[in-house]
């Protein structure tokens, strides 16, 4: 198993981040394949690594409205 280095990427907050610390995630952009994201307040921590299908999906999801709280 090779791990993806993100040491120099450059991560972007959600656009839905309202800027006072909420629950947020970032992401990293130009990856091939994959879509590495990370809790904003704890930026030094982990990245979880997508499929880029998956990812794509998931955001299409949440745009539409089909992931609901329950």
């Amino acid at each position: 198993m090779s791990l993806l280095d993100v040491t120099d990427a450059v991560w972007r907050k959600s656009s839905y981040s309202n800027g006072e610390g909420g629950a947020c995630v970032e992401v990293a952009d130009g990856f091939r394949g994959v879509q590495p994201v990370r809790d904003s307040k704890a930026a030094g921590g982990p990245a979880v690594l997508f499929s880029a299908g998956a990812w794509r999906s998931f955001v299409c999801a949440l745009k539409s409205g089909s992931l609901r709280p329950r």
